[in-house]
């Protein structure tokens, strides 16, 4: 249940309380003064009665007139007990004429005790009265016990009226208070809607810009309500993440330029040692075998360490959102250039391709998809053994391409899959290494395909890995307006035929 409906409900619920209890204690002193009215009136009959009945000579019975005294209200109840079992009683009806009371109400009457408060007793038909007994002893008379009571049917329907309007006030209280209790709650609550609502967006906002939260704020700030000490302390919080963000960035933007700077300066001297090292193992005829030996290892070494700063600056650039040209690029020509690159490298492994029987063409980066493929391959190639089938595809989906690259090899470790496209990571122990890596392929396959407005993902089991590198069909925000165009253009019409002839056992 809501905060808002909470609160509507218990205001509601609080004036349907106030309004029962004050109802409540209404009716019951309404009752308790009405009661106390009809006493006071039952005192006042009772010595009526008293008296008329004293004034008797006999024993015998008494008349309707001895009950009856003058100035008795229509509804008395006059009842007469003598010694010896006689009793008799009448009620003056509205029109003044008297009514006897049958036997049992005669004998529910005869209970009443002589001296005590008055009571209330129900005489069926007649109805429920409030009754006093009091003794006569006039000489002629021994303990004669005379009973008068009043109905309480006035009472009874003054209780009955105030109760219907208590009903209905209520009613009408919990209509209003229900209106009113919405319309104040809302109101009260929509500071705090605000900042839900600011709480919601930034949780949905995309943090990788440092500028992500300028201009996010909650505008209830003031210090005197608990709504306003909330905004101003997620304000403030804001600003913390904000300024963290930015020093964040800055820092990783010093990293980056140190690598670009760092790999462009030292291509240039590892260009230079390697040209030395060649040059001496060229040169050297006369010099011992296992000072060529040295040089040849300086030699491979140095291309290693070229081809790994090569991909580190190559990561900068990407980093900085460079070396990306949007044209139109043809991915099966690149497929098929790429294993045919890989059958010469690696002839014992069995590589194959699955691709449409028409080109696929995308908005990219020839050069940077063609190394994302090679990089795939070359992956698949190095880290399983020899004999093991590789297959390269292509699958047109409805907002772009998908490629693969399957392998059955022995599977990557389930535990390495969540780093598999960080920098320098290496599954050595999952998957058997024949050849050297920098762990900086994969992560150029991620920042390339992420340049590209696409994603990477790879599903792995022992006998079945599975690379999928999904390519929109739409560049993505910022390319070139002309590559766009020539995207469209290529999405209306598939190259000709003769745009396969370079490819070689494109059968």
């Amino acid at each position: 249940m809501t905060l808002r409906r909470r609160l509507v409900l218990s205001i509601v619920a609080l004036v349907v309380a106030v309004s029962a209890v004050i109802g409540a204690g209404s009716i019951i002193a309404l009752a308790s003064i009405q009661t106390g009215a009809i006493d006071q009136q039952l005192q006042t009959a009772t010595k009526r009665a008293t008296n008329k009945f004293g004034q008797g000579q006999t024993s015998q019975p008494p008349g309707d007139d001895v009950l009856r005294p003058a100035g008795q209200a229509a509804g008395t109840l006059t009842a007469y007990y003598f010694t010896g079992g006689r009793a008799g009683g009448i009620v003056i009806e509205d029109d003044g004429s008297p009514s006897s009371l049958s036997a049992d109400q005669l004998q529910r009457l005869g209970q009443v005790k002589v001296g005590i408060a008055p009571a209330t007793i129900d005489l069926g038909s007649t109805g429920t009265y409030r009754v006093a007994a009091v003794r006569v002893d006039n000489g002629y008379l021994d303990d004669a016990v005379l009973v008068v009571g009043l109905p309480m049917s006035p009472v009874y329907q003054s209780v009955w009226s105030l109760l219907w309007v208590v009903i209905f006030v209520v009613g009408a209280a919990l209509v209003v208070a229900s209106v009113v209790a919405a319309v104040v709650v809302r109101r009260s609550l929509r500071p705090l809607e605000r900042v839900a609502e600011t709480a919601s967006t930034v949780a949905r906002m995309p943090l990788e810009r440092s500028d992500a939260l300028d201009g996010v704020r909650v505008p209830d700030t003031d210090p005197r309500t608990e709504v306003g000490r909330v905004g101003a302390a997620f304000n403030r919080m804001l600003g913390h993440i904000g300024g963290a963000m930015q020093a964040r960035e800055r820092s990783e933007q010093k990293v980056r330029q140190f690598v670009a700077d760092a790999s462009h300066e030292l291509r240039t001297p590892l260009a230079s040692v390697r040209g030395y090292a060649e040059l001496t193992r060229r040169m050297g005829g006369d010099l011992p075998p296992d000072v060529v030996y040295a040089m040849s290892r300086i030699e491979s070494e140095s291309v290693r360490m070229t081809s790994m700063v090569e991909d580190l600056l190559l990561l900068a650039r990407l980093d900085e959102g460079r070396e990306i040209q949007f044209d139109d690029v043809d991915l099966t020509g690149l497929v098929f250039d790429a294993v045919n690159d890989a059958h010469a490298a690696s002839p014992d492994h069995e590589i194959s391709v699955d691709v449409p029987s028409t080109p696929v063409v995308v908005l990219g980066d020839a050069a940077r998809l063609h190394q994302v493929i090679v990089n795939l391959v070359t992956n698949a190639r190095t880290h399983t053994p020899e004999g093991t089938r590789i297959t390269v595809g292509l699958t047109p989906v409805g907002d772009g391409v998908d490629l693969t690259v399957r392998d059955t090899g022995q599977g990557i470790d389930p535990e390495f899959l969540p780093k598999l496209f960080e920098r320098f990571a290496r599954a050595d122990s999952s998957r058997s290494r024949s050849a050297g890596s920098t762990g900086l392929g994969l992560a150029i396959v991620d920042a390339v395909v992420q340049a590209h407005g696409g994603s990477v993902a790879v599903a792995s089991v022992p006998g079945d890995t599975v690379f999928t590198v999904h390519l929109p069909a739409a560049p993505p925000e910022g390319a070139d307006g002309a590559a766009a165009a020539g995207a469209a253009a290529a999405a209306g019409a598939a190259p000709a035929d003769d745009a396969w002839a370079h490819v070689p056992n494109r059968a």
